[in-house]
């Protein structure tokens, strides 16, 4: 095998498998350890720099982190990293002066934003201290989008989401609120520089079944979320049923019980492994007694002189192999009665107000034709972003859309390429302070996952807008962070000043390093100290070795970055450096020529 290209910042990126894992690239662990040294300032900026809406997202965020981190394959239970989030958030003071200013000149360049959501608040974070004036659209009076009125408010308290939002605005956003644009058309006509689509997926899936227009007691899931938001519904009937196991029917029927609801079902077509909800709303519904009820496939709204009775549902019976259904049978039919059903079985875009002869095209379902890099349109400067771009997902996602649209923003303002972007950024350091003294806590802590503490069931449904999670208090905090494997401190190995003792392996608590004669890698992995289980995990092959030609290879699949292979070295050959990754967003465009130049120390490695 050839040696492992270090340079490449997507090595040691990838290796930080919960930064790989996050849309927009979080340095999780890097905040972890500021949280632990109490530096919640600090955790807080680290997070906002990327996410933007830290507080926000340390409650809601689907978390694609956790899955992916390397704690989670060593004793089942990933690090708490979205509770730590918010507790940088809760615990911060006030952090406005460090918060982006927008300059008092501006550069004369001006972007409408359509909807007031996630992604166009994220787009004018980024571009308000570059001197754009951003001038949002929003239907509602209130900003925030699904923020505000598709996640309850027991989740996600007001003054939370309130907070994090002006943070942008005050930046000198100019906001139109109950204004929907109606007209693409128009709106191009206004003379914008660029126009961005932020405007979500805000059309709920519909369930046309003999019954469903004949009753007032059938309400799509989104439409009902928003209208509880806005104080236009506050009760439901005694028995509701939800149909479909995404997030939105967590919201639904943990939304029913505190609006009279006594009696709960929530009904998914298929078995529970095929649910799109996450883990952790499901055990939140169940712990409320929410009732979840497996292969019910919807048939028929039973409805008698405009009242309804309930549902039909045919029993549903699976054939699964390797974790995909081969084939299905019915199995006979059921009647559950209910006062209230509920349609959460999804949503999708909704465009009537984008004519189709200004050059946007769409594709077969109505969806724009958005350039996956750049965020474009199929028009000049009308960008997409968000649900809006490619269909429903999660807020990370929308910040993620908005920081690479907002490039786009910048440079088609400026008459530069969209495609000409800078590459990822890689600074090393060393985290040496002594002979065997880290600046990090490098020890393993076989702590369990700390649970996070809720409001007591009874006391739950006393307001609608009583938030259920407590946050961790301090004694949990310091036991959590201690559960990170800091995969951000990496295990650099210098070829030239190995002497091949084996001190390193002899010490190395996992086995993951091993000195052995080079070969091609289905060979090279079955002469490893440890097998390989995880085979999309990277493989670090140095070069050939001057004692003996041999290599030293190591499977960061097993490291625990305790740094024992680096004070156990002889010769510094193995040192514990930070990785330091740097995703360019729009400001990074502005200090230099029209690639874009950083100074030398910035530079992507190599």
């Amino acid at each position: 095998m050839k040696r492992t290209d270090t340079s490449n910042p997507d090595y040691f990126h990838q290796v930080v498998d919960c930064q790989w894992g996050c849309p927009a690239h979080t340095d999780v662990p890097e905040y972890i350890r500021l949280i632990a040294q109490g530096r919640f300032d600090d955790a807080y900026m680290v997070n906002r720099e990327s996410n933007v809406f830290p507080g926000i997202l340390g409650r809601v965020c689907d978390r694609p982190c956790e899955p992916a981190c390397r704690r989670g394959r060593m004793d089942e239970k990933p690090v708490a990293i979205c509770r730590l989030k918010r507790v940088a958030a809760d615990h911060r003071g006030d952090i406005t002066d460090r918060l982006p200013k927008a300059p008092a000149e501006k550069n004369g360049k001006k972007v409408a934003l359509v909807g007031a959501g996630p992604a166009s608040l994220a787009v004018a974070n980024d571009l308000l201290p570059l001197g754009y004036e951003c001038v949002i659209f929003e239907a509602q009076a209130v900003a925030g989008g699904l923020m505000r009125y598709n996640i309850p408010a027991f989740r996600l308290p007001h003054e939370v989401l309130n907070e994090e939002i002006d943070y942008i605005l005050d930046m000198g956003a100019e906001i139109h609120y109950d204004h929907r644009v109606e007209s693409m058309k128009e709106l191009l006509e206004e003379g914008y520089d660029a126009v961005f689509v932020g405007s979500g997926a805000p059309r709920g899936k519909e369930l046309r079944l003999p019954g469903r227009y004949d009753t007032e007691n059938i309400h799509i899931g989104i439409d009902w979320l928003e209208s509880v938001a806005f104080d236009h519904i506050d009760s439901i009937g005694k028995k509701v049923l939800i149909i479909g196991v995404g997030n939105t029917a967590m919201d639904c029927c943990r939304t029913s019980l505190r609006l009279g609801a006594k009696d709960v079902k929530v009904m998914a077509r298929k078995p529970r492994e095929f649910f799109k909800a996450s883990d952790w709303e499901l055990e939140d519904a169940e712990e409320e007694k929410v009732e979840i009820v497996v292969n019910h496939s919807p048939k028929e709204f039973v409805v008698e002189n405009g009242k309804l009775k309930g549902m039909k549902f045919e029993l549903m019976e699976y054939v699964i192999e390797n974790g995909r259904i081969q084939d299905q049978d019915v199995t006979g039919e059921v009647f559950i009665p209910c006062d209230d059903v509920v349609l959460a079985i999804g949503q999708e875009n909704a465009f009537p107000w984008i004519e189709r002869d200004l050059g946007i095209e769409f594709n077969p379902w109505e969806e724009p034709m958005v350039d996956e890099t750049t965020y474009e349109s199929t028009r000049s400067g009308v960008f997409f972003g968000g649900d809006s771009a490619f269909g429903p997902k999660n807020i990370i996602w929308a910040v993620e859309h908005a920081h690479q649209a907002a490039i786009s923003i910048h440079r088609h303002c400026q008459g530069e390429s969209l495609h000409d972007r800078l590459p990822d950024l890689l600074n090393l350091q060393s985290r040496k302070m002594g002979m065997h003294e880290w600046s990090y806590s490098s020890t393993f802590d076989p702590a369990a996952r700390r649970k996070m503490m809720h409001v007591p069931l009874e006391q739950r449904f006393e307001a609608l807008g009583k938030e259920v999670e407590l946050g961790f208090d301090a004694e949990q905090t310091a036991q959590e962070v201690e559960r990170c494997l800091n995969c951000d401190i990496q295990t650099v190995f210098a070829d030239a000043l190995c002497i091949e003792c084996d001190a390193c392996l002899d010490i190395c608590p996992t086995q993951c390093l091993t000195i052995t004669s080079n070969g091609d890698r289905e060979d090279l992995v079955n002469r490893l100290k440890a097998p390989v289980l995880e085979h999309d995990q990277p493989l670090f092959v140095s070069g050939d070795l001057k004692q003996t030609s041999r290599v030293m290879v190591k499977d960061e699949n097993f490291c625990v970055h305790c740094g024992l292979c680096a004070e156990r070295c002889p010769t510094a050959a193995w040192d514990m450096q930070k990785s330091l990754l740097n995703f360019p967003k729009a400001a990074d465009y502005i200090d230099g020529p029209e690639s874009g130049e950083r100074p030398c120390q910035q530079r992507k490695a190599g």
